[in-house]
């Protein structure tokens, strides 16, 4: 199995910029297809950025679609996601996920991998 690491969150201004980060240990990282998820208070978990193993094909939340990037780098066994032009709506916890094969999801369920969360703020 794999274990995931986020960093990288903090409080930004809106129009603001931040990297997350998801550091994975264990079983190959280049084995899995990955996952950005966010969690605000009083919500359920959504989707906002998945990957395939390979790179070659990624989705985004069309809240965010333009705004954030999703990245990995397999040498460095880490997956990024930058984010710009930051609204308080992004405010979340945020969670990178890993699933098992070469496609990527947007089910959460579909993940078996979590990592424990970074928070991000985003004031108005």
């Amino acid at each position: 199995q794999v274990q995931l690491v986020e960093s990288g969150g903090g409080l930004v201004q809106a129009g603001g910029s931040l990297r997350l980060s998801c550091a994975a240990s264990g079983r190959a990282f280049s084995s899995y297809a990955m996952g950005w998820f966010r969690q605000a208070p009083g919500k359920e978990r959504e989707f906002v950025a998945v990957m395939a193993r390979s790179a070659n094909s990624t989705a985004y939340a069309d809240s965010v679609k333009g705004r954030f990037t999703i990245s990995r780098d397999n040498a460095k066994n880490t997956m990024y996601l930058q984010m710009n032009s930051l609204k308080p709506e992004d405010t979340a916890v945020y969670y990178c996920a890993a699933r098992h094969g070469s496609t990527w999801s947007p089910f959460k369920y579909d993940y078996p991998y979590w990592g424990q969360g970074t928070q991000v703020t985003v004031s108005s």
